[in-house]
This record gives C-alpha cells, structure tokens and sequence, in this order.
C-alpha cells in the first residue's frame, strides 16, 4: 500500500547490492509518478533513460519506437549487469516497454497494484512488526539527538504511538518528525492529539515536518486519496462500506451482507481491492470462500469512513450497510445460539448441523459480533443490538470469554434502559450478573441479580423472575450467605414448577443442590441433584446432565461415599467429552483426583490432576490449570 516504503526499500538494496559489486554497469532509477494527476507515460521515460546512458540531443532517434530500439541496443551491448529500478509505477504500460530486451540487466518495479497478469515475481511489503516500529522512531530520534531520552522514559506512549501509526513506514517517519520538532513535549502528548482527533491522517499531515530524503512531501492523505481516486465505482463503495465493518477482521459473508451483493460478486471486488494493496486476505488453513476474513489498514479505515462522513448521501449509504451486516450477524448468531442450546424434540435450527459448527462460526466471527453489539450505544440500531447481545450469552459462557460479555451486556442493559424495554434491560442484567460472578465480582453480580429480579416482578414475567432468584442464589452462596441463597433457590424451584417447565425446573433443583452441601446438609443435596439429573435425562440435556452428575458425585463424596462418587463422575465425564466441554472435562477431573486422593491412592490422584490441568488449559482457565499442575507436583 502506499506508504509502505517501497521506495525507501528499492533504493537501500540498490546502494547495498552495487557495494557489492553485483551490477557493475551501474544502475538507472526513474520515478514513474504513477499515482500523480499527470503519470508518466514509457515514451517520456525512454527519453530519460536515453539521457542517462549519453544518447541526447541531435543523436536522438526522432520517432518513439526508434528510440526504444536504441535502448535495447545499447543495453543488449553493454556487456557488465545493470540494474533498473522503475518507481511508483500504477499501470503496466509505465514499465513493460521499459524492459531490456536481454536477460543480462535486472529490474525492480515498485508498485501499489499486483500485475497479476504478468510473468514476475512479486514481492508484497507488510507493515512493520510492533517492536520495529518502535524500533524505526527510537533511532530516528536518537539519531538527531543522542540525548534524547523520551523512547526510554516512555516506551509504553512510544507504542501506542506506533500502533496509533499503524505500523505504516510513511506514518511513523513523520510522528518521529513531528517529535523532532515538538522536541520539549513528551510522547504522550502527540499520542493524545491524534487519539482525541479520532483520525491519525488529520495530525500527522497537518503536523508534517516537510520532505524525505527523496524531495517528496511527508504526507499521508493525498497518498490514500490518490489510490482511492483510482478505485472503479464499485471497487470505491466497497472499501467505504467495509471501512464501517464491526472488528478489525470480517468474513466474506459479512461483507457480502454489507454491500448488499451476492457472495461470488462480492469476493471478487475484494480480490480486486487485494490487488490494490488497500485490503488485505487473512491467512487461514481453511481456504475456502466462507473461511477467508479480510483486513483493511487502519489508517485506510479512517480515511474510507472520513469519506463517507463528508457526503450526506455516502453517510447514509453507510448506515444502511451497517443495518445489513447487523441482521446479518443477528440471524446466524440467533440460529447458533439455537444450535448450543437445542435439546431433542425442538425444532432443528437452520445452518448449522451440531454444535461444533455453531461454535465455529461464533469462534471465526466474534470480534465483529462484539463490535456490533456496540453500535447499540446509536438508537438506529439498539434493538437490533440489544437482541444480538442475548443470542451470545450462552457461547460467550461456553468459551468463558466474561470480559467480552461483560462488554456487550453492559451496553446492552444500557440500550435496553434507554429504549424503555424493561424485559430487555432485565435479561441484560441477569447476563450481566452471571459474568460478574465468574470474575469473582460478587457484589456487583448479587446487585445486577437483584435489579433483574425486581425489572421481572415489576413485568410480571415469572419465567424470568424464577431466573433471577436462581442466579441470585448462586451469586449469594458465593459470598457466604447460604441460607439467603437456599430460599433464593427453593423460590426459583417453586416457580418453576408452576410453569410446568421441567427442563428449567431440573436448573433449580441441581442449584438447591450445591447450596444445600454448602450448608452441610449433604443427604438433601443427593436428592436434589438426583432429582436434576432424572430432570435432565428426560428432557434430553446431556451437557447440564453432567453437570448434575458432577454435582452429585460431589455430595457423594461429602457423605464419605468414594466409590459412588467416583461412578457419578465417571457419567460426568462421559456427557462433557460428548461435547468438547474442557472446563466441565477439567472440573470433573480435579474432584476425581480428589476423591483418590483422601482414599491414599496417589498415583491415580496425580493422573487425574494432570488430566484436568490439560482440560482447563484447553478451556483457557489458567487459575485453574495451574492450581491443577501444582497438587499434581505435591504428588511427585
């Protein structure tokens, strides 16, 4: 893309390769200026080049194609290696002409666009690692004044400033300039500027220090602008739509949503787009269609949504974009949600066959379904957003992603508040609650249960209601007040056998359950989870059946009944595995080991804390995991 330094790239190998004598006919360079308003053609570089090699004046051909003929001549003649290096070319017709008719000479093209249809070898240019950034303004500051010590006093500004820059060449050259010049303010000053800006190009060219080594202006827009102007119609809409995509990656279905085309058309702008170096695949080792995500530069998508923010008629082509890849993003999280939570006798959700297919999808596109969510904050989209923050709570407890959740439920309870949706507010809180809790928050999540509860009573929605006490009741028991929470959870029972519902009734009893062995009334807590379990097994709920049978072996074992408690973790063990359940796997696995443990069987205890270790580290629980390694080091 432009700004990469391809210039900058082709001159210093040319001055390192002549060093070493590799081209000792010397080398020719022409700056093609590609993507000026005024381009320069083959017929006027040949006249330069001719210049160069001493062919000017009356012993110029008078026709182009006798002076292109004297060219490959005089190149075809001179015996030592040459090197041509043809910059900043934009088309083909710049450069093919230019090229010696031997194989004697070497060329270097620099280009912001593949010639894919060309027999040479190409050389894409990334932008720059992270700690090369840094690495690119510390030396550039230290090489003005070896005194200046503001990299080492602020590595933590220098690389957010890095990151602010995109790790694009052209851009970190001239922050560091721009820090040359402001030389008695600090890093994290300019770090503000462009981050209250909201739009690094606005900074930078506007802050600018002047022209390179190469005579060329530092700035960054005209660079973007210059390769958006060339862009077809489509090719533009395109990069401006996807400039407003949720998440720094989006999948090809997503972006198809957003412009409102057909998958294969849609694909195929974006491999135009590819070649133009203003977005870019992301490598996946599925390579079909529906896996691949594309990535624009992040300088790119603050110029692409500065264009459409300019003109009433593209902002507004771009809201409607958005409102598509929403629902989009809302249909296929709804029927994967569906999928996760599916129990034999419902009907089968649409697209996704098992679980694991469910969970690939949410896996490959999470970071735009969280961004999404976010666009609830805009009263254009709450809604929609509100409903897609609910169709991700399962999976986002499944994957115990909680920071996530607790990032998409508080936006969402903040929609739903202002929208005066009370059901919705109250479903965001009791979501909100649960990843409260898994992060050790409890106060918090007993406040946010509380809140629900009382949203659901004022609504009269007892479903809900019963929810929430069950919740409640777990966040209580987490802070010690167990008898608060066994009459949270004898409520939630109650009311959920008035419903009829045995599925949710089976949650209560296996919640009473927990809370009853926490207040050592362990012969009451066998009966409750045994009657969960039946609960469960009826309605066909394997993975909260293996919970249930978790949790009995747990109050088995509180009844010094080792063996039976042994046997119900073995079934618990079975359902999790059906379902790839590492963290229900790892839990299981540690309570076993336990068990063997207190029976002195040491070697069996070890086994089985290194198996839940394993378990945990695949269900990225690394308290965990690592609580799990430490018993079985105590075991060696």
């Amino acid at each position: 893309m432009g700004g990469i330094g391809k210039t900058a790239l082709a001159v210093e190998a040319a001055h390192q390769v002549r060093a070493r004598g590799w081209f000792p006919g010397g080398s020719l360079f022409v700056d093609l200026r590609g993507y000026d308003d005024d381009p320069v053609t083959a017929d006027q570089a040949v006249l330069a080049l001719l210049d160069a090699l001493g062919v000017r004046g009356q012993d110029l051909p008078p026709t182009a194609e006798r002076q292109y003929d004297a060219y490959r001549a005089l190149l075809a003649e001179r015996r030592e290696r040459m090197l041509l290096i043809l910059d900043n070319a934009s088309d083909p017709s710049q450069y093919v002409p230019l090229l010696p008719g031997t194989d004697r000479h070497r060329v270097l093209v620099t280009s912001r666009d593949r010639p894919n249809a060309l027999p040479v070898r190409l050389i894409d240019l990334e932008t720059l690692a992270p700690e090369e950034s840094v690495a690119l303004v510390t030396r550039a500051l230290y090489d003005t004044d070896e005194r200046d010590e503001r990299p080492e006093r602020e590595p933590g500004a220098l690389r957010e400033l890095a990151d602010l820059c995109g790790h694009l060449p052209l851009a970190l050259q001239i922050a560091a300039g721009m820090l040359r010049m402001r030389r008695h303010r600090d890093i994290a000053s300019l770090v503000t500027e462009i981050r209250e800006a909201g739009d690094p190009t606005a900074v930078l060219d506007k802050g600018s220090p002047g022209a390179d080594l190469y005579g060329r202006t530092l700035v960054l827009r005209p660079v973007l602008e210059t390769s958006y102007r060339r862009l077809s119609p489509n090719q533009a809409r395109l990069l401006r739509l996807l400039c407003l995509a949720p998440g720094a990656e989006t999948g090809a279905e997503a972006i198809a949503a957003l412009v409102d085309l057909e998958l294969e058309p849609a694909l195929c702008l974006l491999e135009e787009l590819a070649a133009t170096h203003l977005v870019s695949p992301v490598r996946r080792v599925d390579g079909t269609a529906l896996a691949m995500r594309w990535r624009v530069h992040d300088l790119v998508r603050a110029f692409g949504a500065g264009v459409a923010k300019g003109d009433a008629s593209l902002w507004e082509e771009g809201e409607a974009a958005r409102e598509r890849v929403l629902e989009f993003y809302h249909r296929w999280a709804d029927a994967a949600d569906d999928r996760l939570l599916w129990l034999p006798g419902m009907a089968v959700p649409e697209r996704f066959g098992d679980r694991a297919a469910a969970l690939a999808w949410l896996d490959s596109e999470r970071a735009g379904l969280v961004a999404a969510v976010q666009w609830a904050r805009e009263e254009r989209y709450a809604k929609t957003a509100v409903r897609l923050s609910q169709c991700l709570a399962e999976y986002l407890d499944w994957r115990r992603l909680f920071d996530d959740k607790i990032t998409v439920c508080s936006i969402a309870r903040e929609a739903a508040h202002d929208t005066g949706s009370r059901v919705d507010e109250a479903s965001a809180w009791t979501s909100l609650g649960i990843a409260l809790r898994h992060t050790d928050r409890t106060e918090e999540a007993i406040d946010a249960h509380t809140r629900a509860r009382d949203l659901y009573q004022a609504i009269e929605d007892r479903r809900g209601e019963a929810t929430a006490w069950d919740n409640l009741g777990i966040a209580l028991q987490q802070r010690g007040q167990v008898e608060e929470a066994i009459n949270a959870h004898t409520r939630a029972r109650d009311l959920r056998q008035a419903e009829g519902n045995r599925h949710r009734e089976a949650t209560a009893w296996n919640n009473l359950g927990s809370t009853l062995r926490k207040a050592g009334r362990a012969e009451e807590a066998i009966d409750a989870h045994n009657r969960a379990r039946d609960l469960y097994e009826t309605v066909g709920d394997r993975p909260r059946e293996a919970i249930a049978w978790n949790n009995l072996g747990n109050a088995l074992g509180d009844m010094g009944r080792a063996e039976d408690a042994v046997q119900a973790y073995e079934k618990a063990l079975e359902g999790y595995r059906e379902i790839d359940d590492w963290y229900g796997t790892g839990q299981t696995l540690y309570n076993l080991a336990l068990v063997h443990q207190q029976a002195t069987r040491p070697t069996e205890a070890r086994t089985h804390y290194l198996q839940s270790a394993d378990a945990f580290t695949r269900a990225n629980a690394r308290t965990e995991a690592a609580l799990s390694q430490s018993r079985a080091d105590s075991l060696t």
